[in-house]
């Protein structure tokens, strides 16, 4: 197995959405446990694994994409990593054609600037009336709530762009809603501030109950998200932004019950997996399934082994000679500052 670390949506280090991406020898998927093991591992909001299939298929690659505590439908950002990923280890090019296992035969293409473009179902809103519980959720009132078909999230429309960028949702109240509600997450989003800024609406997404509190970037929710504010602003071509932390732009565009997303991505890190990985001695370090070798002048250096590095921003270490006890490192661009137990 080849791991990738890959930031997709992302025009600079440090923003977009990272992915681990599991390159995987031929043959039949491994045990769903160890694959959703390696995920919980990762830490990062998706973890793809992909296997290359027989010929003759009706798709190049078979993908399976698992967030930190379950397996996921649909995910943009972590397919994109994937075409880079392939691009890089492979040396594929042009269009790939992934066979997944709730939406058929999903086609992307690598373009030679390093941009990915997704062409993914579209996912059709349709209006519900607002409940009191969301507005109590997010600490604002939205001014209108959708379904979102087979995707299966719940969208919520504000007034403007601030309250987008400002909301600071009450995550355990979500994880309650989500569940008892089954929609898959949230999407909040709003309008452009403004004219001229490069972005034509923003949005943010939450899951909880699927191990991700705010996503940084959300190619699965633009299937919804691209079609609604077409119709809204009259233009079957946008620019979207995803306000979190790390944001993340992509170009949307619909063509019928289609939506083409187009992102850059970029390559943090890559490495192999450790043997044993989701096991190992007693007293021993937990360790992510990447050899961090390949990235030498971004290894942390800390009191201790590291342990994960996720979202490329933390690492926690196992202090030496301190037993259980951890401690933290925060990155400043490509150095690290030390620290004691």
């Amino acid at each position: 197995m080849d791991v990738h670390i890959i930031g997709s949506f992302a025009d600079r280090p440090f923003t977009g959405n990272p992915a681990a991406v599991c390159l995987l020898d031929s043959g039949n998927w491994p045990a769903d446990a160890w694959m959703r093991q390696i995920a919980t591992e990762s830490t990062f909001s998706e973890t793809t694994f992909v296997r290359a299939l027989p010929a003759g298929s009706e798709a190049d690659w078979g993908i399976r994409w698992f967030a930190p505590l379950v397996e996921t439908a649909l995910c943009g950002h972590a397919t994109s990593a994937t075409v880079h990923a392939l691009r890089a280890a492979r040396g594929i090019t042009g269009t790939v054609r992934f066979a997944s296992r709730h939406n058929g035969v999903l086609l992307a293409h690598g373009h030679p600037d390093g941009s990915v473009t997704l062409d993914f179902p579209a996912a059709p809103t349709a209006q519900v009336a607002l409940s009191e519980s969301l507005s109590e959720v997010l600490g604002t009132r939205p001014d209108s709530t959708f379904t979102t078909g087979t995707l299966g999230d719940l969208l919520a429309a504000l007034p403007d762009e601030a309250p987008v960028r400002a909301a600071s949702a009450d995550l355990a109240a979500l994880d309650e809603l989500t569940r008892s509600e089954r929609p898959r997450g949230l999407i909040i989003t709003a309008p452009a501030a403004g004219p001229g800024l490069g972005y034509d609406f923003v949005s943010r997404f939450f899951s909880p109950a699927d191990g991700i509190p705010d996503a940084p970037v959300t190619g699965s929710a633009l299937t919804a998200l691209a079609p609604y504010w077409s119709a809204r602003l009259g233009r079957p071509e946008l620019v979207a932004l995803q306000a979190s932390a790390r944001t993340g732009h992509a170009s949307t565009a619909v063509h019928g019950d289609r939506v083409p997303l187009t992102g850059s991505a970029l390559t943090p890190g890559r490495g192999a997996p450790v043997r044993g990985v989701g096991e190992r001695p007693t007293g021993q370090p937990r360790r992510l399934p990447f050899d961090r070798r390949a990235s030498a002048a971004a290894r942390p250096h800390c009191t201790g082994a590291p342990v994960f590095r996720g979202g490329n921003e933390v690492v926690d270490v196992d202090c030496a000679g301190a037993g259980r006890s951890r401690s933290r490192c925060r990155s400043a661009g490509t150095s690290w500052g030390a620290s004691t137990c």
